[in-house]
């Protein structure tokens, strides 16, 4: 029977796309699921910030009567204009393991970004880099993270008979917090410090506002990561939005601010509990009981797994070792913390700057993900 696709157009139609996940990965032991009104929020026009600058739809798919599979389109318009390119993204996919559920989705996105001028499929990507992006390729039999996405095997091989290609890759590593740093790691942290004239500073909740600490942060990761494959600048609505929405919710002993002689911010590192276990108990909810589990893994029993959410160091400040001051600061309290385990954000695979910081830990690279790319005939 056709694959019959239909976009979303009601609040039922959006209930049943962020639910698709949750029973497709019903069950499964590495698979993390969203908190279900944070997708409300993420596809709301008014709520995220991102629409300032994106458009968007999103699609679901139909195989007798049945839901098989989901996507969302996407159009970021700062990154076209940024990297140069007319591209739509695909994001949010699922799909069961039937070749032509899958074509039916990717096909309706190439068709929807043709419409609006675009060139060439990529994905998957959310609106921003903020999103979970890259689709796993290897580690399917590793627990992922509140920030990436979970996909079973399949899917790449989907992606792979469309003739979608290879456009950039993605790996994590999992790290082994020392039980001491080696004099070596801590000797050069102290040479840098006094090289530079630098100074690690903790940072207080008084200070997110009263000393615009939100906004200087920010605007570091802004500097950061420009170069990066797909950036585009946060917004200083978006900026306004993760400070309110994220801050608040970070222990502040996980993070970690180095400043220069004149007080400027030149690297910052924000790390918190592994949420994993925790949202694989909530199972998308906060009521009735999923808020205790968040709670408890933030605040009252931590997991023994850290999350390492952001690392940025300002591009003249890169190459220079500054990075491993944030590292210097941290990993004692981390031990104080109780944690045994780290694990890194997706990191670009040619981004040797970033994984050179692990050389002071016991490391592994035991995930990687893509994003895949493909031409829209004209």
């Amino acid at each position: 029977m056709a694959i019959l696709i239909k976009k979303v157009s009601n609040k039922k139609d959006l209930k049943r796309f962020i639910r698709f996940n949750y029973e497709l990965y019903k069950n499964n032991p590495y698979s993390v699921p969203d908190l279900y009104d944070d997708m409300v929020g993420t596809f709301s026009t008014e709520k995220n910030a991102a629409f300032e600058f994106c458009e968007a739809d999103y699609f679901l798919a139909y195989k007798d009567d049945k839901l098989v599979g989901r996507v969302a389109a996407i159009i970021n318009r700062r990154a076209n204009e940024t990297w140069n390119k007319k591209e739509v993204r695909f994001g949010w996919i699922d799909f069961v393991d039937d070749p032509e559920v899958s074509k039916a989705l990717l096909d309706t996105v190439e068709a929807w970004g043709k419409e609006r001028g675009m060139e060439a499929i990529v994905g998957p990507l959310g609106f921003t880099d903020l999103d979970a992006e890259g689709m796993l390729v290897e580690g399917f039999d590793q627990l992922s993270t509140m920030s990436t996405i979970y996909n079973y095997p399949y899917y790449p091989q989907h992606m792979e008979r469309l003739g979608f290609e290879k456009e950039a890759d993605w790996v994590e590593y999992k790290l082994t917090v020392p039980d001491k740093l080696p004099e070596k790691f801590v000797r050069i942290s102290e040479i840098i410090l006094q090289k530079y004239n630098l100074k690690i500073r903790k940072l207080k909740r008084s200070e997110i506002k009263e000393k615009n600490y939100g906004q200087k942060i920010f605007d570091l990761i802004n500097e950061a990561y420009a170069p990066l494959y797909g950036y585009s600048k946060m917004t200083q609505g978006q900026i306004n939005q993760y400070i309110k929405t994220y801050l608040p919710l970070i222990d502040l002993r996980m993070v970690s601010l180095v400043e220069d002689e004149a007080g400027e911010l030149v690297a910052v590192g924000i790390s918190m509990p592994s949420l994993s276990k925790a949202l694989q108990k909530a199972k998308g909810k906060m009521l009735p009981f999923g808020w205790f589990h968040l709670l408890k893994a933030l605040f009252v029993k931590k997991p023994d797994v850290l999350d390492l959410l952001l690392v940025g160091v300002k591009p003249e400040y890169q190459s220079k070792g500054v990075n491993a001051l944030l590292f210097y600061d941290l990993v004692p309290t981390y031990q104080k913390m109780g944690f045994k385990y780290g694990e890194s954000n997706p990191e670009l695979e040619l981004n040797k700057k970033v994984q050179a910081q692990w050389s002071a830990f016991e490391s592994v690279q035991h995930k990687r993900r893509r994003a895949f790319r493909k031409s829209i005939d004209r």
